[in-house]
């Protein structure tokens, strides 16, 4: 088969798929997950049931494959937000602030944990992990940031302290929550936080 023809095939299939997980996501977004069906996917989307059946055998590989999409698109976004920052406490600061507000920013914490169950969650939280620890070593290395521990540990510190901002209920908490942990992670005699609020995410 010529490559031309392969590449217009796989370019209709992409095509295909995302208005797919797009139709899931208006779908979730406006009415929930138990609202997910196939036959209203395959509507939302403009194609077939039976085509949709062709791309994903049930609305939980749907699910699970928009949930991997949505993670991609976060992690690609803070990496953005770093390399719009300049030092590497600021460039934490930016990262985390808009981390937890793509935290706050889920739906019902049942399809939420149903959906971190599957296997690209883990990956995509070590890879979490791993970014924000070469952070945090960039500022141990120029005194910023605590060198009595190892990077990757005050980055899992930093992931599960901003777990909280969830619950939290205003912007201005937030912002507080992430000014505690930065002060956790500095080196004594750094100034503490000054209360910053970086843009969060869409703002």
């Amino acid at each position: 088969m010529p490559k031309l023809w392969n590449e217009t095939i796989e370019t209709h299939r992409d095509a295909v798929r995302g208005a797919v997980l797009d139709a899931a996501a208006r779908i979730l977004a406006g009415q929930g997950a138990s609202a997910v069906t196939m036959s209203g996917i395959a509507q939302a989307a403009g194609i077939g049931r039976a085509t949709l059946y062709k791309y994903f055998p049930d609305v939980e590989s749907i699910m699970l494959a928009w949930h991997e999409r949505q993670i991609q698109a976060h992690l690609n976004q803070l990496v953005g937000i770093r390399k719009q920052t300049a030092g590497a406490r600021e460039q934490l600061e930016a990262v985390l602030h808009a981390y937890a507000f793509l935290s706050r920013s889920g739906h019902n914490e049942a399809d939420s944990a149903r959906l971190h169950q599957g296997a690209h969650a883990g990956r995509a939280q070590q890879h979490l992990t791993d970014f924000i620890a070469e952070i945090i070593g960039e500022g141990s290395n120029a005194g910023v940031f605590r060198a009595d521990v190892a990077p990757d540990v005050l980055a899992a510190f930093c992931l599960h302290a901003l777990g909280a901002a969830a619950g939290l209920a205003s912007h201005e908490a937030v912002t507080r929550l992430v000014g505690v942990t930065l002060d956790a992670l500095q080196t004594p005699g750094y100034p503490a936080s000054a209360g910053r609020a970086p843009v969060s995410p869409g703002r």
